[in-house]
């Protein structure tokens, strides 16, 4: 899941990130309306947490030019302006959630969820395939009754990969929904993407999930469970 938290304020902003990172997302983060509309330009996010005051570009329309996109990234928006005039006329601009500041962070967690299952395809509770087993509503993770250890990124790769059900998804699809656009870039990139990020983090997986090796490298596609 990719979220772009835009928001002027950038201590907020950065915590708001940190919180959504923890709790598993891949999430950028933008202080102006005009970078968040460069960023919505160029990568596929899922939900928008969007601060109503942004400069440069004003929020509202950040929202009104993400909804004539088209686009399926779901806007929940953040404003200290909470009367109820406020989030009628931000809901009517196509905003698809209201937030007012000060919030609840497990309110702002649970929101960006609950959008991300309007914005995509629904992801069962449970993930199985081969022995291994995914609760994507509790984040827990097993393999053959033995509990994965697994850090938010590599629990974020695995869980694309049991989406697949068995087809190998490229290293540019996991980067594009489990990877920030801020990842370090190695040296070998592709596209601007930090593909070595990709091996790092699917070398540490293979060894948590244990033998008999489950992970597959498909020649020039990327990788199959």
């Amino acid at each position: 899941m990719r979220v772009l938290v835009a928001e002027d304020e950038q201590v907020l902003a950065e915590l708001v990130a940190t919180g959504l990172r923890r709790a598993g997302f891949a999430v950028d983060t933008v202080y102006t309306g005009d970078a968040a509309l460069a960023y919505l330009g160029l990568h596929d996010y899922d939900v928008v947490v969007l601060d109503r005051d942004l400069p440069r570009v004003h929020g509202d329309e950040v929202a009104r030019e993400l909804v004539a996109s088209a686009a399926r990234t779901r806007i929940l928006m953040l404003t200290a302006a909470s009367s109820m005039e406020d989030r009628v006329e931000g809901l009517d601009l196509g905003a698809d959630d209201y937030l007012g500041k000060p919030f609840e962070f497990p309110e702002l967690v649970s929101r960006v969820r609950a959008l991300r299952r309007r914005s995509a395809r629904p992801v069962p509770p449970l993930l199985e395939r081969r022995g291994v087993r995914l609760d994507t509503v509790r984040r827990t993770s097993e393999r053959d009754g033995r509990e994965l250890d697994l850090s938010p990124k590599e629990f974020s790769v695995l869980q694309i990969l049991l989406e697949a059900d068995g087809a190998p998804v490229s290293a540019e699809e996991l980067l594009e929904r489990a990877w920030d656009a801020h990842a370090d870039p190695p040296p070998d990139s592709v596209r601007g993407y930090p593909q070595g990020a990709v091996r790092v983090c699917m070398s540490k997986l293979r060894s948590k999930l244990g033998e008999p090796a489950l992970i597959r490298t498909v020649q020039g596609v990327g990788y199959a469970l």
